[in-house]
């Protein structure tokens, strides 16, 4: 057994700078307290086993088994943080010890987990724990473990970290392994950054799209009918319908054209493809149709290539540029599932681009240059790009894999998008672009991929004849711009708080009587914008008009129009922005011009 002081000295002697230096010194904090929560829950629950205890993006968890009558309730977390607190104050020095398996073994004799962790770890891997002493040089704690950590619990600042929630997490993420007690906690290194930090987790809860979601009435889920399916109501079909006559038009008017393929196809489809051999995990079973088997469709690709198969094709045609708003199905497991942004059923907003060689790297910066386009209008300007080059097992030859990557690289340099490549990261058949957006709270989604594909191609047997009158096989290009409708709403919801431009809003224009007595001419003024083809409520009934005018701003319609008495005299109304700002009143006319002014530029702003 060897025993060595612990200690930051990795973040000491970095010289990479303050921003790296700082994410280290965190990392190691948090790390630390992880092991300060288990042993302040080891202390308060005697035989409790213990599992991991990571740190992760802004903090840090432990799992825990709990004996058999004890149940871990929320109001536990301020007992057990109370402990943590006496732990930290108590100057405890954390100490590293390297053993051998057989003292590692003695040591966590009774704790299961522990003893798995150790029965894995090779021959050639070192055993250490961090034991924490206090100031006579006491045992207290330890736990299995590489490290590091902060030399001595008076480097953590104990106003600066907050017990989150307690959730529940299968051993190793197995669902067939001990279902554990999952601590979350957050760690900063001062009570002005947890503050920050808890701050930004109350808006994040505001803008939730599950929340906003149901408070808008756009969209449902129903468990007992099928986990992980979305249900559109009139609202969010309204939204849906704008969004996706928006899509279709812009499509057109990059030159492409639009597809509608059917939902499953038989199994033969997925084996030529090769989605059987390494994607089965997440395609459903096959169905008995006529004595043979059908799947239902988990992407859109074979079914396009079966278009682009129905007759030959020559190099006077290309490229052809085929998109498809195509709903898919893909098993997700239960616990993963996450309102909008992981679903079982999801349309895609796909599209494929077959071109000749000389075609591919004009059309990598156009679909790039399409992708910029769209989601500027979306309102999302920090975009950041990822090129994945190939990894060791993939297939196609190299030639094209270089080709199609330098392709890539330029359109990415030419269009001036900040860009990291990601060496080895691209799929097995090509590689891709992944763009990636920064929402109003500064997170970072994932969302448009440009993917090249040598494998389908080849399974297929694709070709076109060229001007030499020779087969040849084409480049396909995958492209999903948005990624899916689901995830996108998800997204556009949290990043405008539901408060949506007024393009897309569900509800564009409120118009609100001061009394009944001017229900006809509320009327009216509704038709006319209605045949002008807005999206307008008229709010009739018995409510006072500042109730009315609240239930508006509760549902974040853009636009209110009041109209009394000297609104009917004079033809007009009084418009009131969704904020509280109003502006001069003006004649119908003129009001449904200025909002058509606003639809059509698809101005973010009132």
């Amino acid at each position: 057994m060897q025993a060595e002081k612990s200690g930051n000295e990795a973040v000491r002697n970095s010289n990479d700078g303050g921003a790296i230096q700082k994410n280290q010194k965190l990392e190691i904090l948090r790390h630390s307290l992880s092991h300060i929560m288990a042993e302040a829950v080891t202390t308060l629950f005697p035989g409790t086993q213990l599992a991991i205890g990571p740190t992760i993006e802004n903090g840090f968890y432990y799992d825990f088994a709990f004996p058999a009558h004890t149940q871990l309730k929320e109001e536990d977390l301020e007992l057990i943080s109370a402990k943590m607190k006496e732990i930290i104050d108590s100057r405890e020095e954390f100490v590293r010890v390297e053993l051998s398996r057989e003292e590692a073994g003695k040591l966590f004799a009774g704790q299961a987990f522990k003893l798995e962790l150790i029965h894995d770890l090779s021959d050639q891997e070192k055993i250490t724990v961090y034991e924490q002493r206090d100031a006579e040089g006491k045992l207290r704690w330890m736990d299995l473990c590489r490290g590091p950590h902060v030399t001595n619990t008076r480097e953590i600042n104990s106003a600066a970290f907050k017990l989150m929630n307690i959730a529940g997490a299968y051993w190793r993420g197995d669902e067939t392994r001990p279902m554990l007690t999952r601590i979350y906690g957050t760690a900063w290194e001062n009570p002005k950054e947890l503050k920050s930090y808890l701050s930004f987790l109350d808006e994040v809860e505001k803008r939730d799209h599950r929340r906003l979601g149901k408070e808008l009435d756009l969209y449902s889920i129903h468990e007992e009918a099928g986990a992980g399916l979305i249900y559109w109501h009139p609202m969010g079909g309204r939204m849906r319908v704008a969004i996706e006559n928006f899509w279709r038009s812009e499509h057109y008017k990059n030159g492409y054209e639009i597809l509608y393929t059917p939902h499953i196809g038989k199994t033969w489809l997925w084996e030529t493809s090769g989605h059987l051999d390494f994607y089965n995990a997440n395609m459903y079973s096959p169905m008995d149709i006529d004595h043979q088997n059908y799947i239902i469709k988990p992407m859109n690709c074979p079914f396009h290539i079966m278009i682009y198969k129905n007759s030959g094709r020559s190099y006077r045609e290309l490229p052809l540029r085929w998109a498809e708003l195509g709903t898919v199905y893909r098993y997700e497991r239960s616990g993963v599932l996450h309102g909008l942004l992981r679903v079982r059923g999801f349309t895609q907003d796909d599209a494929h681009i077959f071109c000749t060689p000389d075609q591919m790297e004009g059309e990598i910066l156009e679909v790039l240059r399409f992708s910029l386009q769209i989601w500027k209008i979306f309102g999302f300007k920090e975009i950041k790009a990822y090129l994945a080059t190939r990894p060791k097992e993939s297939v196609g030859e190299q030639e094209r894999w270089d080709a199609a990557t330098e392709s890539l690289r330029k359109a990415v340099e030419k269009e001036g998008i900040s860009y990291e490549v990601d060496e080895g990261g691209g799929a097995f058949y090509g590689p891709k672009i992944d763009l990636k957006i920064k929402d109003a709270l500064g997170r970072e989604w994932q969302m448009t991929t440009i993917q090249f594909d040598f494998n389908e191609p080849e399974r297929f047997d694709m070709n076109f004849v060229d001007s030499d009158g020779m087969h040849k096989r084409p480049y396909m290009i995958h492209r999903a711009l948005l990624g899916s409708l689901e995830r996108f709403f998800g997204v556009l919801i949290e990043h405008f708080g539901g408060a949506f431009p007024f393009w897309i809003a569900p509800e564009q224009i409120a118009v609100i009587p001061v009394s009944s007595s001017f229900d006809d001419y509320a009327k009216k003024v509704s038709a006319e914008l209605k045949a002008s083809e807005f999206r307008v409520s008229t709010e009739l009934g018995d409510s006072r008009m500042n109730a009315k005018i609240r239930e508006c701003q509760r549902r974040k319609i853009p636009y209110m129009l009041i109209v009394g008495e000297q609104e009917r005299e004079t033809g007009t109304v009084s418009v009131r922005l969704r904020d509280g700002r109003q502006l001069a009143a003006m004649k119908t006319a003129d009001f449904i011009g200025y909002a058509r002014d606003k639809l059509n530029a698809k101005s973010l702003e009132l």
